[in-house]
């Protein structure tokens, strides 16, 4: 071997000390370039070959790494969700007093969605899959559990200072906080056609984030006593009866 030669020809230790990081960078390309075609064109509209394409890899390799079609779909779930719970984590709510950091799971929620509008077009695609996709992954499941347990941990300090009614559960809140959040990104054309007006302004926005801040932190702060008040005198009404 010449001197020349040894120094153009990787060795194969270097090679193979490469191969771990490109294959990384692929399917992380691949990921990316599936996230974008399943966004845009659902599970059903997707297709493996426009993938690799924008991934520019070998097909090959994409169904070495992921396998089928379904199987990427379920691992752009995954990853989308990894996301979103990697940065629910970054809020560090356990830090927080309990109405900031309900409050910061509020903001964080509401701009997330907004700013991430290609994953709702995934997750109401996989709502019209009935979530049977969502079903086969394990990690979505546990990566949830995590925020379940931060949330019941600010409740309970919450309760313990007076500061929230003591009857709240997480998952409710949770799925209240996400409605607040979601619905009118995902139905923005509809509801926008209906009223004559653009769900997408931004100071609609303003004023809709600021709502369901509202909306969210004054039922949570609202005390289980006083809430059977109203709620008794509003049964009542609806009955056809005065409240009292």
């Amino acid at each position: 071997m010449t001197e020349t030669t040894a120094q153009t020809t990787p060795s194969r230790s270097s090679a193979r000390g490469r191969r771990p990081r490109d294959s990384t960078l692929t399917k992380e390309a691949i990921l990316r370039a599936a996230t974008f075609e399943f966004c845009h064109k659902g599970l059903g509209g997707a297709r493996v070959e426009a993938i690799a394409q924008r991934a520019k890899a070998n097909m090959r390799l994409l169904y070495a790494y992921f396998g089928d079609k379904n199987a990427l779909y379920v691992a752009v779930l995954e990853d989308v969700y990894s996301e979103i719970r990697a940065a629910e984590q970054q809020l560090k709510l356990d830090d927080l007093e309990p109405i900031a950091a309900m409050s910061e799971l509020i903001n964080f929620t509401f701009t997330f969605f907004g700013d991430h509008q290609n994953y709702i077009a995934l997750i109401n695609n996989e709502n019209l899959q009935r979530g049977r996709n969502m079903r086969k992954s394990r990690k979505i499941a546990e990566l949830t559990l995590p925020l379940v347990a931060s949330i019941e941990n600010v409740l309970r300090r919450g309760v313990a200072a007076g500061l929230f009614r003591g009857d709240v559960d997480p998952i409710q809140l949770y799925v209240s906080i996400t409605a607040m959040s979601y619905f009118h990104v995902s139905n923005r054309y509809t509801l926008s056609a209906m009223f004559d007006k653009d769900l997408g302004d931004s100071d609609w926005l303003a004023l809709r984030h600021e709502h369901a801040q509202d909306m969210i932190l004054t039922w949570l702060t609202t005390l289980k006593g006083e809430r059977k008040h109203w709620a008794a005198g509003s049964r009542a009404i609806g009955r056809g009866k005065p409240a009292r």
